[in-house]
C-alpha cells in the first residue's frame, strides 16, 4: 500500500460524508415543507367542517 491511500481514503470518506450532510439536509427541508403543507391542509379541512357544523 502506498502512501497516497493514506492521504486518498480519508479524502473520498470525508467528501461522502460531505455530500451525505447536504443530501440529508435537503431532504430534511422537503420533510419539514411537506409536514407544515399538511398541516395547513389539515387546519383547512377542520375549519371547513367547524363552518358548516356552525351553519346548521
Amino acid at each position: 500500500m502506498s502512501s497516497a491511500h493514506f492521504v486518498y481514503i480519508p479524502l473520498v470518506a470525508f467528501g461522502g460524508l460531505i455530500i451525505g450532510f447536504v443530501l440529508g439536509a435537503r431532504a430534511a427541508q422537503n420533510a419539514i415543507a411537506q409536514q407544515k403543507e399538511k398541516d395547513a391542509q389539515r387546519a383547512e379541512a377542520r375549519a371547513r367542517r367547524e363552518a358548516r357544523k356552525a351553519a346548521k
